[in-house]
């Protein structure tokens, strides 16, 4: 819209119609025209038209701020009223979510003659009320006014722009809640082979917790355990910024089938390892996969869902994570008892392969493009920050082959562990300095520069670190020290999974409802750190209840922590932003996990090495300690005597490792309590 002299005005319309309002009305002054008006709506609620002031973006911090990125879009759909004057008033509901911004495949002038749309009448014969903005190109005022060849009815405008699929008509597509014009029922499959993919990885992720042990038993290598989720970890994250470059340059489509097609390949390769060393190559390429899929399907669906409605979105996806988790724990030990662990992978490929062909019928060529045209590969990857990965990828290989190795499995003054923390030393501050330089950084400097993406960005990291280093120790302590099965240490874990599926599940829904983002991760970081103290204080001789209570903390907390985490961050962020945002927050809650495993495993290694120096005592001494360091499942064949010396240093370390956990538990709390977040628009 743009005005007149003297304040007088019309409204535009699809048709091109305009009607002249009230010639007399005073100027608007500039301060008053750029804020909302307040109004009641034919709910007899509470209502605002008109648009934010520039300067409300200054207040995104400020706690109770009604601020989110689709606000101008939702207060211009209810500034003007729907239905026709022999109609019923349109759902409020149904007019939000097709008034929204859509941001799935748009040019921006796409999204400016939306907005010219939105704003006018969709009937022609309907006149403006008065104190209307003249438009500048106004035509004589008998050509827009009804006669009798006029209909006396018309069609509710719909939303024309099409997702980019083939299979999607602009000129017949109906109203949708989803970005970019896609189907309801489209999209309700894309979603399903996305929560496939997610159900895949988590099974994968919770089998390795239950079942390590029991593999690196097999190959006789158990101090080398870290190295079966490092080695995922760590193609997983170094590849994620290449990704999802690469998927904004190139759509989203092909970048997510080569993802899912190397993890399907590479989870067969597990299957039929024949060695430790060519597990591990598997499972790092399994990381590779496996992380590319859920960073680019976590952008897929912030494509595709308004921010108003992604949290019961987001709720769906924990529970997708809770289930797979939940029957990943519970099976992976079982599996690896009665059928060998080798199953474990052979029944993830058909589930891999449904998912696949469910990603090449749905998701849209050219989604992710926003109106530009699909870049040749050789030019996309001129743009992608090649230095950066490189130099991240280089420094965190470094350090945590220097962490895996130092007083594991050489001394600490070992040339290999001072060479590869020296390498750490040099590379990681050289990568810092190229994100600070780089066109296109994959890790942008100013988010974790600056509040609150920067305490978003590190509580999460924290929360990541901890929660991997829950899952790989928690196992080991049932195993080592209260010697179950591997069968009864995974059937407890699902009380783990069962919990943070619960508590993330009501965070997508209570945030949605409530519109509030800061208590899911006060309440989160809290209850972290009350966890970490219940794990530290477990000891032999409880009942099997309080081992299952110390858990429930921990695995509420992660369920509060991480999906508030997401949705906040999101919130903060400009809509055009959330892809580079949304990567760089599964980068650093990737760093998190990988020094999650490393970290942990080097405390756990090292202490225990001293404390079976200290604990352990015989004729047989040194062969005790290096069959028990060798194979967990050992320990229930020694002798009396010395399993209870074995037993007794494996509770210490774990012990000292849980309360290092609490440590950090508390920093991320700290983070956490001084960042203020705005309050999405409420639906009122």
């Amino acid at each position: 819209m743009s005005t007149s002299p003297r304040g007088q005005g019309v409204t535009s319309n699809p048709n091109n119609l305009s009607v002249s309002a009230n010639a007399n009305a005073a100027p608007i002054p500039a301060a008053r025209r750029s804020r909302p008006r307040r109004h009641r709506n034919y709910t007899g609620n509470d209502d605002y038209d008109g648009s934010m002031t520039a300067d409300d973006d200054d207040h995104d911090d400020s706690e109770g701020s009604h601020i989110d990125p689709n606000e101008f879009d939702l207060m211009l759909s209810r500034s003007v009223q729907s239905g026709g004057p022999m109609l019923e008033p349109e759902s409020f509901e149904y007019s939000m979510l097709r008034n929204t911004r859509r941001h799935g495949s748009r040019s921006r002038s796409q999204h400016r003659q939306r907005r010219r749309d939105s704003t006018a009448s969709p009937y022609p014969g309907r006149q403006a009320g008065a104190g209307a903005l003249v438009d500048s190109e106004q035509q004589p005022l008998d050509a827009k006014l009804p006669h009798e060849e006029t209909p006396l009815l018309f069609p509710s405008p719909s939303t024309s722009s099409s997702s980019g699929g083939d299979d999607i008509d602009p000129k017949n597509t109906t109203a949708t809640p989803y970005l970019g014009g896609i189907s309801p029922a489209r999209f309700w499959i894309l979603f399903l082979g996305v929560m496939v993919a997610y159900f895949v990885a988590c099974f994968d992720s919770t089998i390795m917790a239950s079942s390590h042990p029991v593999i690196t038993s097999y190959f006789g290598s158990s101090n080398s355990a870290s190295w079966l989720s490092t080695a995922f970890l760590l193609t997983s994250t170094a590849f994620q910024p290449l990704l999802g470059g690469l998927s904004d340059a190139v759509g989203r489509k092909g970048p997510y089938i080569l993802t899912m097609s190397i993890f399907l390949i590479a989870t067969l390769w597990c299957t039929f390892a024949q060695s430790m060393t060519s597990f591990i190559l598997a499972r790092a390429a399994c990381g590779l996969g496996a992380g590319g899929m859920m960073t680019l399907g976590s952008i897929i669906i912030s494509d595709l869902v308004p921010i108003e409605i992604r949290g019961a979105y987001q709720s769906y996806i924990n529970i997708t994570f809770g289930v797979g988790a939940m029957l990943g724990a519970g099976l992976g030990g079982m599996m690896a008892d009665y059928l060998g662990w080798r199953w474990e992978f052979g029944v993830q490929v058909p589930i891999l392969v449904a998912s696949l062909a469910i990603a090449v019928v749905t998701i849209p060529h050219d989604l992710g493009l926003h109106g530009r045209e699909k870049q040749p590969l050789r030019e996309a990857m001129k743009t992608f920050d090649f230095k950066g990965s490189v130099l991240m990828s280089t420094s965190v290989t470094f350090l945590i082959l220097g962490l895996s190795l130092g007083g594991n499995v050489v001394p600490w003054s070992h040339p290999y562990v001072i060479g590869s923390l020296a390498f750490f030393a040099v590379f990681f501050p050289l990568f810092l300095y190229v994100e600070t330089i780089a066109t296109h950084p994959i890790m942008p400097m100013h988010l974790i520069q600056h509040s609150p993406h920067m305490n978003l960005i590190f509580s999460n990291h924290i929360a990541a670190f901890l929660s991997n280093a829950i899952l790989f120790n928690v196992p080991l302590f049932f195993q080592a020290v209260l010697l179950t099965s591997a069968t009864t240490s995974g059937l407890r874990l699902v009380i783990c999974s069962a919990v943070a599926s619960a508590a993330g599940t009501a965070t997508g829904f209570l945030i949605t409802y409530t519109r509030r983002l800061k208590w899911p991760l006060v309440l989160g970081t809290i209850l972290l750190f009350f966890g970490c103290l219940c794990l530290a204080s477990m000891q032999r001789g409880w009942p099997a209840f309080f081992y299952l209570l110390c858990l429930i903390p921990g695995s509420a907390g992660q369920g509060f922590q991480f999906p508030g985490t997401f949705m906040a961050i999101l919130a903060v962020a400009d809509q055009r932003k959330q892809a580079v945002v949304t990567s760089t927050l599964i980068l650093w809650r990737s760093l998190g996990m990988v020094l999650g495993v490393a970290v942990s495993s080097l405390l756990v290694q090292n202490t225990l090495w001293g404390y079976l120096e200290m604990y352990v005592s015989g004729p047989d001494k040194q062969a005790v300690i290096e069959l028990v360091r060798q194979s967990v499942e050992s320990i229930r064949d020694l002798e009396p005597a010395y399993r209870e010396q074995v037993v007794q240093s494996y509770e210490a370390a774990l012990r000292l490792t849980f309360l290092f956990c609490s440590v950090l538990a508390l920093i991320s709390v700290l983070l956490v309590l001084p960042v203020k977040l705005p309050r999405l628009g409420s639906r009122k």
